[in-house]
């Protein structure tokens, strides 16, 4: 099964926390001299976050939405040795190995609802994919989206693919629609729907799934309570996300009613 393109870096600098969030994010830079949000293994949701971060943010990049480059972070033991902060000093601790990043978009302010323009097109691609990923973190309390160089940014997708925080009941999620979808915050704008669910189809097929659930690292995979192998994990990706492109009109229409 080929990978999504996906990069590997050290971290060489931990620069400053970010602690806008309940993970406790930081900013870092990596030995390719660029700098990155760094999502942390050892924070609250642990892997499946970053699991839910990486499917959710190639996703968007399948359907042609602005993501931040995404890399794999290898943290060494090194930084929290020196690090003076318990808290932090504790989450570096658990996150030694391979992390998630996303390239730091410099400059950029979070969207605001109330000023920020988006055109209706962007507005329904935004709103179907966080139908098909069931992401319920994109609201107008917490928009999730950046304003960088005159056009809009996705970040922060660890709150989706919920289902996979029960694998035992994973396939009674195959079928289900997302009602959550009202509080979208784009969904005001969101006049394309029908549109934009036929170039979902054309541009993000099973291959396309499959590259990307390729690219999770097997050891994101790994623990004792999962009561199914990594194997049978990445195929209840894949099956979950090709049921939910197969049945993308339903998630339309239910976005459309919702509106």
């Amino acid at each position: 099964m080929k990978k999504s393109e996906i990069r590997t870096v050290n971290v060489v600098q931990y620069i400053n926390p970010l602690r806008e969030g309940g993970s406790l994010p930081a900013i870092v830079q990596a030995d390719d001299d660029f700098l990155y949000v760094l999502k942390f293994r050892g924070a609250g949701q642990g892997k499946k976050a970053l699991i839910a971060e990486l499917i959710g943010g190639e996703l968007a990049r399948k359907i042609g939405l602005n993501m931040p480059e995404l890399v794999l972070m290898n943290l060494d033991d090194s930084f929290s040795k020196t690090e003076p902060d318990e808290e932090i000093q504790d989450l570096l601790k658990f996150s030694v190995g391979l992390n998630l990043g996303l390239h730091y978009l410099s400059g950029a302010i979070t969207y605001d609802p109330l000023v920020s323009e988006v055109d209706s097109l962007l507005a329904s691609k935004v709103v179907l994919l966080d139908s098909i990923i069931t992401n319920i973190d994109r609201t107008a309390r917490n928009t999730n989206l950046l304003n960088w160089k005159n056009e809009l940014w996705l970040i922060d997708h660890g709150a989706s693919l919920y289902f996979h925080h029960n694998w035992e009941n994973w396939t009674a999620h195959l079928t289900r629609t997302f009602p959550a979808i009202k509080e979208h915050v784009l969904l005001e704008r969101a006049n394309d729907l029908l549109k934009v669910s036929d170039e979902i189809k054309l541009a993000v097929d099973r291959t396309a799934i499959e590259e990307i659930v390729a690219s999770i690292p097997e050891d994101w995979l790994l623990d004792e309570s999962n009561p199914i192998t990594p194997t049978e994990m990445r195929n209840a990706y894949i099956e979950f996300l090709h049921s939910k492109l197969q049945n993308i009109d339903l998630l339309a229409k239910e976005a459309i009613d919702a509106r």
